[in-house]
């Protein structure tokens, strides 16, 4: 991909997600604060679609996700996550804030698990973290 073409990807990429992505913060965080079930459900699913957004723009860029896109999913993933059972373990979260997070982690756990299966096939998703020890002569790529 050229210099131009990467650079007008990551503006699409910024854009996506500047706009839905934060409209979908914004309705997850008002479910939480009003205790609304649908507000939280449509944020989570602002975050489907800007997800699907970016797959396409990946796609009509004949491009996968960077390492630092990637980097950035995981570690914000886990920092909510973190929080989430914090919060939890505190003895703060009412029954919709609990399942409101409960389905945001579902929806992003298979969303990430059905993108690994479509991108690379069952069995090359699995190949992208399992990998045979070296002496039996099978060096990772």
């Amino acid at each position: 991909m050229s210099g131009h073409a990467k650079v007008e990807r990551n503006l699409l990429v910024f854009a996506a997600w500047a706009t839905s992505g934060f409209s979908a913060l914004a309705f997850f965080l008002e479910g939480l604060a009003r205790d609304s079930y649908l507000l939280s459900l449509a944020g989570v699913a602002l975050v489907v679609v800007t997800f699907a957004i970016h797959i396409v723009i990946n796609a009509v860029n004949d491009c996968g996700f960077s390492a630092g896109e990637a980097t950035l999913g995981i570690g914000a993933f886990g920092v909510f996550a973190l929080v989430f059972i914090a919060a939890w373990l505190d003895g703060g979260l009412t029954a919709v804030d609990y399942w409101s997070g409960l389905t945001l982690f579902a929806v992003l756990v298979c969303g990430f698990l059905l993108y690994l299966s479509t991108r690379h096939g069952l069995r090359g998703a699995f190949s992208r973290f399992h990998f045979k020890p070296a002496e039996s002569g099978n060096e990772p790529q």
